[in-house]
């Protein structure tokens, strides 16, 4: 297409300068968290224009903060993003190894290499990858395993504290539940400010009861959640100016009042609503000694309803018999407000078993930085008993790119320089991990890569404190399978589709109306 035949407002790249358009946005993306990883590794600031600031070496916490305009540094944004809300752990790797891939490929292009043949040659060292992983990985069967206390002290950043926690946490729960696809252990993770480290059986809502008459503690509550707001009939103002609809204003009144005493009467001295509750239902719960608590978000009344065996229901259902009200209710041996955190916290409930870590920090600062830390702790220490361990501190990744030196040299073909790419990405990390701990990426390389060969342990790396070759796994230094693996898939699976883009063309204005309001429609905005 020649460049007369668009418009004024339209662009369209070369294929190589697209190629290393796109190549330089993805290594500028790694390079930003490149000094965070490994024990060693450093924090990133992050300045909004009102001052504020966010100090994290979490990756996808400093990519979701990161001002990005361009479309292949959004992908792998949103690659990390991916990894995050899969595993929960090893974004940092995947945005890494994703910069490295697109790199690595865009140099063998423009040497020559059809990009189909690096592509191929990238999804056929990814393959095998995979498969050498699942051959090294090392299987937990007990909970109490000491593997699991160093996964979740790794991923927490060295933290031993939240390493305990989190391991508690996981013990009260037991193995079944922490293997199950729908519970995820790091929305069990709370940090607050000023509190004490505490775990234990139940769950928690960020709310108080609506006013402070209401009980602060109660024993055996029975517990109804209401998935709809707490209020009457709303008659419209012009309505209630006619006698008739004035009536039946004050009948739907009075049926409402009759609804909400029936709830105290089937024995319910706890209501949880995901909306508003009006004062009439205020007063009379007021009155009766009912605790009501408004305006929960939804996920912590999907918790609340998992541990207490509650059902959601709407208001309609209030207009049943008290036996029938009481049938939708969970129930709970305590329930206690806490005045200092300002939260209630339901205390072993007669539903699914649920432990709540609260995390403690010293000032308002350091909070999310702790949850984050604790959150990513959690996922790590879980992905490690569904999946198992694998040797950590890089020996994994040079293990593996020796066997994709080898895999390179047997296959016939331009593939070969895609798996060769591979090789070169998967090596990056290892040499973040080195620099970061002061030591020279090139030389440690060789070193491990030399001790691996002649030994033939994939478990040997660097002690990131001495330098001395070391065993990984006798050492404690391991790190979840599923996460190395779910991170080569995510990475390889980016980078293949930025290589695959061979133009970019600047929409028109009413496609780009378009696609935003599809986007409104998903929920991505």
């Amino acid at each position: 297409m020649s460049d007369n035949l668009l418009s004024s407002h339209q662009q369209v790249d070369d294929k190589f300068q697209t190629l290393l358009h796109n190549a330089s946005a993805a290594r500028a993306i790694s390079q930003i968290v490149e000094g965070t990883i490994g024990p060693k590794g450093l924090d990133v600031m992050m300045v909004d224009r009102f001052g504020d600031v966010v100090i994290s070496n979490d990756g996808v916490t400093i990519l979701k903060f990161m001002e990005v305009n361009h479309p292949a540094a959004r992908m792998i944004i949103n690659t990390a993003q991916a990894q995050q809300e899969e595993v929960g752990d090893g974004t940092t790797t995947t945005t890494i190894i994703a910069g490295a891939l697109v790199a690595e490929g865009c140099s063998y292009v423009l040497k020559g290499v059809p990009v189909t043949r690096v592509i191929e040659g990238i999804n056929y060292a990814r393959d095998k990858a995979v498969e050498l992983i699942r051959q090294q990985t090392i299987k937990i069967d007990d909970i109490g395993d000491e593997l699991l206390f160093n996964v979740a002290c790794i991923a927490g950043r060295g933290q031993k504290d939240l390493a305990s926690l989190i391991l508690q946490g996981a013990k009260l729960v037991g193995k079944e539940k922490l293997c199950t696809r729908d519970y995820r252990m790091a929305d069990a993770v709370w940090a607050r400010e000023l509190a004490e480290n505490e775990v234990f059986m139940g769950t928690v809502i960020n709310r108080e009861p609506v006013n402070d008459e209401m009980p602060r503690r109660l024993e055996n509550p029975v517990i109804l959640v209401i998935d709809d707001a707490l209020q009457p009939v709303d008659a419209e103002h012009e309505v209630i100016k006619t006698e008739a609809g004035f009536k039946y204003y004050i009948k739907a009144r009075e049926e409402y009042e009759k609804n909400l005493h029936r709830i105290c009467d089937a024995g319910i001295n706890v209501v949880v609503v995901d909306r508003s509750v009006d004062d009439i239902a205020e007063q009379i719960f007021t009155e009766r000694g009912v605790m009501v608590f408004s305006r929960v978000a939804s996920l912590e009344i999907d918790n609340l309803c998992r541990h207490t065996g509650a059902k959601k229901v709407k208001k309609a259902v209030l207009k049943r018999d008290a036996e029938t009200i009481r049938s939708y209710a969970g129930r709970a041996k305590r329930v206690e407000v806490d005045e200092k955190l300002k939260h209630t916290c339901f205390y072993e409930g007669s539903g699914e078993k649920w432990a709540t870590i609260i995390v403690g920090a010293s000032t308002e600062e350091v909070v999310e930085e702790r949850e984050r830390i604790a959150k990513d702790a959690a996922s790590a220490l879980q992905a490690a008993l569904r999946g198992g361990v694998v040797p950590g501190g890089g020996a994994i990744e040079v293990w593996l790119a020796q066997h994709m030196e080898e895999y390179a040299k047997n296959l016939e073909g331009a593939a070969s320089f895609g798996v060769l790419c591979f090789k070169e990405a998967l090596l990056k990390p290892f040499y973040c991990l080195a620099a970061n701990a002061g030591f020279n990426p090139l030389e440690k390389m060789g070193e491990v890569w030399a001790c691996q060969n002649r030994k033939k342990n994939s478990r040997l790396t660097f002690d990131s404190d001495t330098g001395k070759i070391i065993d990984a796994v006798e050492k404690g230094i391991v790190d979840p399978a599923p996460v190395k693996i779910h991170a080569l898939k995510a990475a390889s699976e980016v980078a293949t589709a930025i290589l695959r883009i061979n133009t970019v063309i600047r929409m028109k204005d009413d496609a780009l109306k378009k696609t935003d309001m599809k986007k409104e429609q998903r929920g991505e905005f």
